[in-house]
């Protein structure tokens, strides 16, 4: 692809309607295949990671264990990318791509048949059912992690440079729907059966399905031709090299945004376990509609899809506005904005029921609390265009892997941290804890944090 071809259509192509939605979005080719796997591979993720810590205490895990399976996923978060980005520079997206979406859905499917393997008696020790989770994710997040920087650089080589929050916008755009449509259908799924074992294995069958979908569709339709190739893979002193070389507008931005994630990481797992056990929210109502009354009775597991569902609707309300509202004032601004909704959610989640006290029913109050949260996502698309702006073309991947392979080493302790204060002091203190650590990350990135030069 070009240069003139990757701002958008050209003159001669920019009349007609389906133009004009291709540039406002930044939808070139390549970026809407990415979309629609990451569509497919999200859903199946997000269909079944949340609830995964919920699925873990069904198979006889603790809370501590389940702090334990949230650091064991940084651990993840922080080796997997930087690695997948030199893959994807070395052989191509396309390739890396397939190979990460076929480990991603073998993963799910060791999550469909942990429970059937049943307590195993290993040199005098008995590994618990649950084990099998922490062994599917080393696969499950392969897609999502390995193939950051293949995604990253995907979105960079076929956009403006101008443009790039609205291009990462319409990856998210889609990505998003999956994360308000899957969980919304494992609520549908889970409702199916009383037993929550049973009918999470109805949910991760889905996603296996889908993981088989997203490879094929990445594989068949991905157009490689335009793919930058890097040189072979130089070891550890090439990632020293790329550490020491990484654009300096990314470090501010890296100290702010490590806090924040580091706060998240604290809590993030236990979300569902605050819906279902800590407050035992469902929901039980009759809903009146075309003169017909309906009873509607969710146990806390399927409400608490139904949470992420609003969540997730606010996210892609708001997403692509802001993405365009960042070439008006900057990427800092609407990047300082999310930054802002991720500290401080976790002690408006804990305390907004006691908060609210009589004033509004307890499934009201969790409505408008993951509505708060999704307003989190509005800087998302400016966040990964700050990440990967300044990045050299032919090295996208491996600076958003270094990028992330720091951010995610630092984070590795959180959850076992939140885990230990959930578990052996109270989850009020756990969250606030998180909060405060959050607020210093934003509060560091808007005093220090550097605006890129082609939104300035």
């Amino acid at each position: 692809m070009s240069d003139d071809d990757a701002g958008g259509a050209s003159d001669g192509e920019g009349s007609g309607p389906l133009d004009a939605f291709r540039r406002f979005f930044a939808l070139e080719r390549d970026v809407l295949v990415l979309s629609v796997a990451m569509f497919a591979f999200s859903l199946g993720f997000q269909m079944t990671n949340r609830y995964l810590p919920e699925y873990m205490v069904a198979l006889g895990a603790s809370g501590f264990v389940v702090g334990l399976f949230g650091t064991f996923g940084n651990v993840i978060s922080a080796l997997y990318p930087y690695p997948g980005g030199a893959v994807s520079d070395r052989i191509g997206s396309r390739y890396a791509l397939t190979l990460f979406g076929l480990l991603s859905t073998l993963g799910f499917l060791v999550w469909l048949v942990a429970p059937s393997v049943g307590p195993l008696a290993v040199a005098g020790f008995t590994v618990d059912p649950w084990i099998w989770i922490f062994v599917g994710l080393v696969l499950a997040q392969a897609w999502k992690s390995f193939g950051l920087g293949a995604t990253f650089a995907v979105v960079k080589q076929a956009t403006d440079p101008s443009r790039l929050a609205a291009g990462f916008a319409s990856t998210e755009t889609f990505r998003r729907t999956a994360f308000l449509v899957g969980p919304v259908l494992a609520a549908v799924l889970i409702g199916l059966r009383t037993d929550f074992t049973v009918s999470f294995q109805f949910v991760l069958a889905v996603a296996v399905g889908f993981g088989i979908l997203g490879t094929l569709v990445q594989h068949v339709l991905y157009d490689a031709s335009d793919d930058s190739l890097g040189g072979s893979f130089a070891g550890l002193d090439q990632i020293r090299r790329d550490l020491r070389e990484m654009p300096a507008p990314l470090r501010p931005l890296l100290v702010g945004d490590t806090l924040v994630r580091f706060a998240n990481g604290m809590v993030y797992v236990f979300f569902v376990l605050v819906v279902t056990q800590f407050f035992e929210v469902g929901l039980e109502t009759t809903v009146a509609l075309g003169g017909f009354a309906y009873d509607v009775d969710l146990s806390p597991q399927a409400f608490f899809g139904y949470l992420l569902g609003v969540e997730m609707l606010v996210a892609l309300l708001i997403m692509v506005p802001a993405s365009k509202l960042a070439e008006r004032v900057g990427l800092k601004p609407v990047v300082a904005v999310g930054f802002a909704v991720y500290a401080v959610f976790p002690v408006v989640l804990i305390y907004a029921p006691a908060l609210a006290g009589s004033a509004l029913p307890l499934w009201a109050v969790m409505v408008a609390v993951f509505a708060f949260s999704g307003l989190r996502f509005a800087g998302l698309p400016s966040h990964k265009a700050l990440i990967v702006g300044p990045a050299e073309r032919g090295i996208g991947g491996r600076v958003t892997g270094t990028y992330y392979l720091i951010r995610n080493t630092i984070v590795i302790p959180s959850a076992a941290v939140g885990g230990y204060l959930w578990d052996f002091v109270s989850p009020e203190v756990a969250f606030t804890v998180a909060a405060v650590i959050g607020v210093a990350g934003t509060g560091y990135f808007l005093a220090f944090g550097r605006e890129f030069e082609a939104y300035s």
